[in-house]
């Protein structure tokens, strides 16, 4: 891990998660501060593999248990692969769709392996756990279940949480409603057989943290304890971890670490600092400065640099920021030049693309007008004569102009330009 580890417990974690604004609800407070003061807690988190990928709603929970784990405690990643097979309400209108038990064994290994990415699974004294609950729930037969954990639950108790009220308008299948039993089993289960006594979640997750340590107390645990994070949202009222072109996902194959990069750059002044607390391990005074940056220098997004160069190398690794700035200074200038092959697809991905077949030579004005930079003819012959058109970040002024192969970057790409930011790319097969 690219952090220093933790020689001893740091015993002012819970502070610095409450400065960070990390902690939205928690349960006996003043009884885990102590706890946490006194030597190591156990916790855990679960991630349900509903895809191929985790996106960055999930970055909050994986990086705090990373906080625990720097901090000296014990950290467990909870992978469902069982529960990912029923479905969590929570924070939902609709009824999940149910995927096949070989699709979401598959998810959850890719899970497993981004899951490594962030937490240390071969520190030494404090290593974190990687653990899935479909090896506790798949072998769990239906009367087990009924009679010594379902006894447990009175439908009047279950009805009252948030994930099922919010439900019962527009209907709750008796798998979903089942849902919250099975992870309060989760928290049991984790509880006696890990010494698990904490569970992260975030706050759509309170009622199905309470109902676990209400088993664990019926059931004869230990000890445990609940904390939640709070759901990302952004001043504007937009959906955190959307952009443009859809979810901001942790797959560099899914969302590239340039469009991953750009999306933290894009945040705004007014969140910033918020996200700097929440996704970075900056300290307490270089956030303090970034903070006075954005509020006497905001046109110089220092701070939103600094948060996009820590999140994406959090993610990606030192090589993502450094590409990811090169391509972002790249598009700035209009130099496409200096980019490899891969550099130039992954800064291109989301602009308009168009695939022609081979040709010795093509005139500029029926590229513009193929590529739909220009809507016709006579507007590009226009452009061009205005100098509004560039070629691979060179301006064209020459309506004759005839485009030859030696000119194609990596010999197969044309990049159009229109104007400052009207990017088009051009690809010969």
């Amino acid at each position: 891990m690219a952090q220093e580890q933790a020689a001893a417990v740091n015993s002012e974690l819970l502070e610095d998660l409450e400065y960070r604004g990390l902690v939205y609800q928690v349960t006996n407070r003043e009884e885990l501060s102590k706890k946490m003061s006194e030597g190591r807690v156990t916790l855990y988190c679960g991630f349900d593999p509903t895809a191929d990928s985790l996106h960055i709603g999930s970055l909050l929970p994986i990086l705090t248990l990373r906080r625990f784990q720097l901090a000296g405690h014990n950290s467990i990643a909870l992978v469902g692969g069982g529960t990912g097979l029923i479905g969590d309400p929570s924070g939902r209108s609709t009824e999940r769709s149910l995927n096949t038990d070989d699709t979401v064994a598959n998810w959850t290994e890719s899970l497993k392996n981004q899951l490594s990415r962030f937490l240390d699974f071969e520190a030494a004294g404090n290593p974190a756990k990687l653990v899935s609950n479909y090896d506790w729930l798949a072998p769990l037969d239906i009367i087990t279940f009924l009679r010594d954990i379902g006894k447990n639950f009175t439908v009047n108790y279950m009805l009252a949480k948030d994930s099922v009220d919010s439900r019962l308008a527009n209907g709750i299948s008796f798998t979903e409603f089942s849902y919250m039993i099975l992870q309060a089993y989760d928290f049991f289960k984790l509880n006696r057989d890990h010494g698990v006594n904490l569970q992260l979640g975030g706050s759509d997750q309170w009622g199905n943290i309470t109902a676990g340590l209400d088993l664990i107390g019926k059931m004869g645990g230990s000890d445990a304890y609940g904390i939640t994070m709070p759901l990302v949202t952004k001043s504007d009222g937009k959906k955190f971890g959307k952009s443009e072109s859809g979810a901001v996902w942790l797959d560099r194959s899914k969302t590239s670490a340039y469009q991953f990069y750009q999306f933290w750059i894009n945040t705004d002044d007014s969140d910033v600092i918020r996200f700097l607390k929440y996704f970075t391990f900056l300290s307490r005074e270089e956030i303090a400065a970034l903070e006075q940056a954005v509020a006497s220098q905001p046109e110089k997004r220092e701070a939103q640099r600094e948060l996009a160069r820590q999140v994406t190398r959090l993610v990606h690794g030192a090589d993502a920021v450094e590409s990811a700035e090169k391509i972002t200074a790249a598009l700035f200038s209009g130099d496409v030049t200096q980019l490899s092959e891969d550099e130039l697809v992954e800064a291109l991905q989301d602009m308009p693309t168009t695939v022609m077949g081979e040709a010795a030579e093509t005139g500029l004005i029926d590229l513009l007008v193929e590529a739909k930079a220009a809507p016709s003819r006579r507007q590009a012959k226009q452009d061009i004569e205005s100098g509004a058109v560039y070629v691979n970040g060179v301006k064209q002024t020459g309506i004759d102009t005839m485009l030859t192969s030696e000119q194609r970057l990596h010999g197969r790409y044309v990049v159009l330009r229109r104007g400052k930011k009207n990017y088009y790319l051009v690809k010969f097969e």
